[in-house]
């Protein structure tokens, strides 16, 4: 193949089927995906199913803790989890970049495969345009996932009721600060890396253990606040939240410091919330802490009777209220 992506590589013609078969199927190859068809012929799925999709632009295309590539495939992975299901299936689509090095977008579909692999998902079909230099920066990826619903009732963020407690599965703020300093090379954010990971198998124990789970997010864009936010609007219900018990690692704190922002709305791609029951608060943080991606897992609130809006207790034993961000601290981290 050439070094570097030329428009031929979008036009359907032998440079198309080169790309797909020299880069593609080398990483993402299985018996559905290999058939080459104009759409995936999925005979095994068993309803009720969740789907989700979302379009990936991050800046810099790789990080400490990951790459756009894993990126794309676990922020799918986790939204649909969060509605109690399992995912089984990708697509993906590519817009590129002319003149694209072939080496970083082999890093990248290499980075999908083996994040696919990890999370047990098959990338069945999908789509590459090539756009003229300028029109897009680099690599725009959009992924598609569809997965069962085991979950006796599907949770939602309709679902939160006054008493559920609030649990989060680990600390947060790592990858909104991660790619703001790699973005801007700022050096003393060597120690904080994205916590970028799929959640489908943790949430599973969560489910299978705790069967009631009302509501489960994973607070991506907006951060913590914003999230819980969208949960106290949706549900009408009030959310407070103690700050003590927030888990937030220290070099992101100061970093956060140093920066002027506030770890709270800042992105997370490997983390979730869970609100449920206070009775199976416990046993569910027993299931998060069993995971690698859950060890750090906490308690950090109670959902109230009220107004919906969300309301941090602080280590001084004050009370304000965070609300939702206009826009955003930091733009495309995701």
């Amino acid at each position: 193949m050439d070094s570097c992506l030329l428009l031929d590589a979008g036009s359907g013609g032998r440079a198309s089927q080169r790309l797909v078969s020299q880069c593609f199927l080398r990483y993402f190859a299985n018996p559905l995906l290999q058939r080459l068809d104009d759409a995936a012929l999925l005979a095994d799925l068993k309803g009720p199913l969740a789907m989700s999709t979302d379009s990936y632009t991050v800046t810099p295309l790789f990080f400490p803790g990951g790459s756009i590539g894993s990126l794309a495939i676990h922020g799918t992975v986790n939204d649909v989890s969060m509605l109690g299901a399992r995912p089984r299936y990708l697509s993906c689509g590519f817009v590129l970049e002319e003149g694209l090095p072939m080496e970083i977008l082999e890093r990248v579909v290499a980075d999908m495969g083996a994040a696919a692999r990890n999370a047990d998902v098959l990338i069945v079909t999908g789509d590459t345009k090539v756009v003229p230099r300028g029109a897009c920066d680099k690599i725009f990826i959009n992924t598609t996932g569809i997965g069962e619903i085991f979950a006796t009732q599907a949770p939602s963020g309709h679902n939160a009721r006054p008493g559920d407690a609030v649990l989060v599965s680990g600390a947060v703020g790592d990858h909104g600060l991660t790619v703001m300093g790699s973005r801007e090379g700022l050096s003393f954010l060597t120690d904080v890396a994205s916590d970028s990971a799929p959640l489908n198998r943790m949430i599973e124990d969560v489910i299978s253990v705790a069967g009631e789970v009302h509501v489960l997010r994973d607070p991506t864009r907006g951060g913590l606040a914003t999230t819980l936010n969208e949960i106290a609007e949706q549900s009408q219900v009030g959310i407070e939240l103690d700050e003590s018990q927030v888990p937030i690692h220290e070099a992101v704190l100061n970093g956060c410091s140093f920066l002027g922002l506030d770890p709270l709305y800042l992105a997370n791609e490997g983390k979730c919330l869970c609100i449920l029951p206070e009775n199976k608060a416990e046993i569910a943080l027993e299931a998060m802490r069993r995971s690698p991606y859950g060890r750090e897992a906490a308690r950090i609130g109670t959902v109230t009777e009220g107004r919906p809006q969300v309301t941090l207790c602080t280590r001084i034993g004050g009370r304000r209220l965070l609300g939702m961000l206009e826009g955003a601290q930091l733009p495309r981290i995701c």
